[in-house]
């Protein structure tokens, strides 16, 4: 029997979603085989795949990559529950049938196929450069090793799909691939886009992968397997490509200075465009506090909201806490139980919060994939545990900018610690410490110490919350998926 994979067995592509920021025209695409004839439907198309990545941000990602860990939680309101699913996640109560889990396994899945359509097709194109040819396969193969990336951390082995999908026939794999099969075609893709990206575009072009964001994937990548010595080399190489931390920290996150010099990769939105704007203040405010901090009537999301853990971690000093949390206080926060560890008031990721607003549901801030920073404590990171070289010349630059001391020297395994405590206040809410849990395996014994905190805080919280096992760092395999397919589910799920 061939395995369908339901959420790509589509006989056409809508290339939709594009970025206006690259000038895409039309809006809409058809993957019909005699469409892709010319260099500008390869544009198009590649375009399109930015699209779509704003799709897969502005959807329910967020709650699998940070909701998931101990940063941020969820605003419980007695009288909507039409979000206990997504709230589970944090909990680690979700089941096979998550809707959320299935939405972002499909999503993640489109997107690849957005990639998969221009890799499969390109060479029947005629370039009048090979560069921009190579540029543009580049980007694609960019994405999509971005995404299995994301795939693999997130549910271990999948199903590996390279190819255009262009009918239900061709729709089959005979099983999932192996983590390292998936880890291989990653590493592959990641370097071949390294070597086909330019290190920078022309201003208009703002927004395209660049060789600086190729190589910062491949570093991940390698840190994530703990190959440190080619974390160290890939890394070092994004050092030499012009970008460096901007003074302010919280500029990083000011639509008014977007792409800034620590930009390496940002997804890019618009709130100017409806179907281009982000909505991260409507989907992550307090739920009560839409008119105050918003100026529209009715409910914001109530969703990632930060912790006690998160806010608490700071140290004194530290700017970073300022630009990234913002305590909302109102005589209606009283009504809701998570006010009460914050004397009243109610956090909010200030990040994504720059007020005022034009539209209802629209708002303009860019979402931070990989910053300048964050490849200094990568390599702060992976030269301590190659047990040579100096990582405080990676760390300290990245504390000066917030106010902080530099550190003097540490053993490994007390540098080990402080890297991992600067990591997460510096890369806080930005879709990366669930990840770093996983890669240095404190997932576990993070959660189940956040667990006691949450409950002990929140009488709602049942005793089946935060009891975390190991097979669910992992994700289960969509209900759907398995059944369809005849997947093995993942271990315990």
């Amino acid at each position: 029997m061939k395995t369908k994979i339901s959420l790509i067995a589509l006989l056409a592509i809508a290339m939709n979603g594009c970025n206006s920021m690259l000038d895409v025209k039309p809006n809409s695409f058809s993957s019909g085989s005699n469409y892709y004839t010319s260099e500008a439907q390869v544009l198009r198309a590649v375009n399109g795949c930015y699209g779509v990545l704003q799709d897969l941000y502005k959807s329910d990602y967020w709650a699998m990559a940070e909701m998931r860990s101990d940063n941020t939680n969820y605003q419980y309101d007695e009288s909507d529950r039409g979000a206990q699913q997504r709230e589970e996640i944090d909990e680690f109560l979700i089941t096979a049938s998550n809707n959320y889990v299935n939405n972002t396994w499909a999503q993640l899945y489109r997107n690849i196929q957005q990639s998969n359509v221009i890799i499969s097709r390109i060479d029947n194109v005629k370039f009048a450069n090979d560069a921009t040819k190579q540029q543009y396969l580049g980007e694609a193969k960019f994405l999509r090793a971005l995404y299995y990336f994301h795939l693999v951390r997130l549910f271990g082995a999948v199903p590996l799909l390279v190819k255009e999908v262009a009918s239900p026939e061709e729709a089959s794999t005979p099983k999932r691939a192996s983590v390292e099969e998936v880890y291989t075609q990653i590493m592959a893709d990641a370097t071949d886009a390294a070597a086909g990206l330019p290190a920078s575009y022309a201003s208009s072009e703002t927004g395209r992968a660049t060789k600086g964001a190729a190589l910062t994937l491949l570093g991940d990548v390698y840190l994530t397997r703990k190959e440190y010595a080619k974390a160290v080399t890939t890394l070092q190489q994004v050092l030499t490509l012009n970008y460096s931390l901007v003074d302010n920290y919280a500029d990083n996150f000011d639509p008014a200075k977007k792409n800034n010099s620590e930009s390496i990769f940002a997804v890019q939105y618009n709130a100017g465009l409806e179907t281009e704007s982000s909505n991260f203040i409507f989907t992550f405010g307090p739920r009560n506090g839409k008119k105050d901090l918003t100026g529209f009537n009715g409910n914001l999301g109530g969703n990632n909201i930060p912790t006690p853990s998160i806010v608490n971690a700071y140290e004194a000093k530290d700017k970073r806490k300022d630009a990234s949390i913002y305590m909302y206080d109102s005589p209606t926060n009283a009504a809701f139980a998570e006010s009460v560890a914050f004397g009243g008031k109610l956090p909010l990721i200030k990040k994504f919060y720059h007020p005022p607003y034009a539209l209802d549901g629209r708002s303009n801030e860019n979402w931070p994939v990989y910053r300048y920073s964050q490849v200094l404590l990568m390599l702060a990171e992976a030269v301590n545990e190659t047990g040579s070289g100096d990582p405080l010349q990676y760390i300290n630059p990245v504390r000066k900018r917030v106010g902080l001391d530099p550190l003097p020297a540490l053993s490994q395994a007390a540098f080990r610690d402080t890297v991992f405590h600067e990591q997460r206040v510096e890369l806080a809410f930005e879709d990366q410490r669930w990840y770093q849990l996983l890669r240095t395996g404190k997932a576990i014994a993070v959660m189940t110490a956040h667990g006691v905190e949450e409950k002990k805080r929140l009488s709602r919280l049942s005793p089946a919350s935060y009891n975390i096992q190991p097979f669910q760092l992992l994700y289960p395999i969509p209900e759907r998926e398995v059944r369809l397919n005849k997947f093995d589910q993942n271990q315990g799920w």
